[in-house]
């Protein structure tokens, strides 16, 4: 596998639309990017969306651009990522997380290491869940009316994306 530099690495994932906040909508345009453009297959089998929350939704992960402390943790409600892991290579699992300020994208091992901590003692309520989506599942089924982001008054916890919120392919 090649390393890359951190210059050409900033500069890759800057060519992804990333609206902070809205992790899994930025997911889903980074995947179907990834296939579009031929770094992944043209149907996604080569890609995961993994979701990382529990039932307190407060998720500590490291290393995240939303932090203020040099350690870089950051307590998702939850977080979304893309593992990719190709079938015709012997080359470890890449996790692309536009929100991360590690590589772009980030070897799996580093990325949990770095990002998960997994070393790291957490009281039981910070425990992390993970939930797994082959990425042609998550093409077809994933619609975000984006609800979750408006406070009761209507208002926005964080300014939406420029485009219209994602419809299911199904729903069309």
């Amino acid at each position: 596998m090649s390393s890359v530099t951190s210059e050409h690495v900033a500069m890759e994932a800057t060519r992804f639309q990333h609206t902070p906040y809205y992790c899994e909508e930025n997911v889903y345009l980074l995947c179907k990017t990834l296939c579009e453009n031929g770094v992944a297959d043209a149907t996604g089998s080569d890609l995961f969306v993994v979701f990382i929350s529990n039932e307190k939704k407060q998720v500590p992960l490291w290393h995240q651009k939303a932090s203020r402390r040099a350690d870089g943790i950051v307590l998702w409600d939850y977080h979304v990522i893309c593992v990719q892991r190709k079938k015709e290579s012997d080359s470890e699992p890449l996790v692309w997380d536009l929100d991360s300020t590690l590589p772009f994208p980030s070897p799996l091992t580093s990325y949990v290491a770095e990002t998960i901590q997994p070393s790291f003692q957490l009281y039981a309520e910070y425990q992390r869940f993970f939930r797994v989506v082959h990425a042609p599942l998550f093409f077809k089924h994933f619609a975000s009316d984006r609800r979750h982001m408006k406070e009761p008054d209507g208002s926005w916890t964080a300014q939406p994306p420029p485009y219209e919120p994602i419809v299911a392919q199904g729903k069309m």
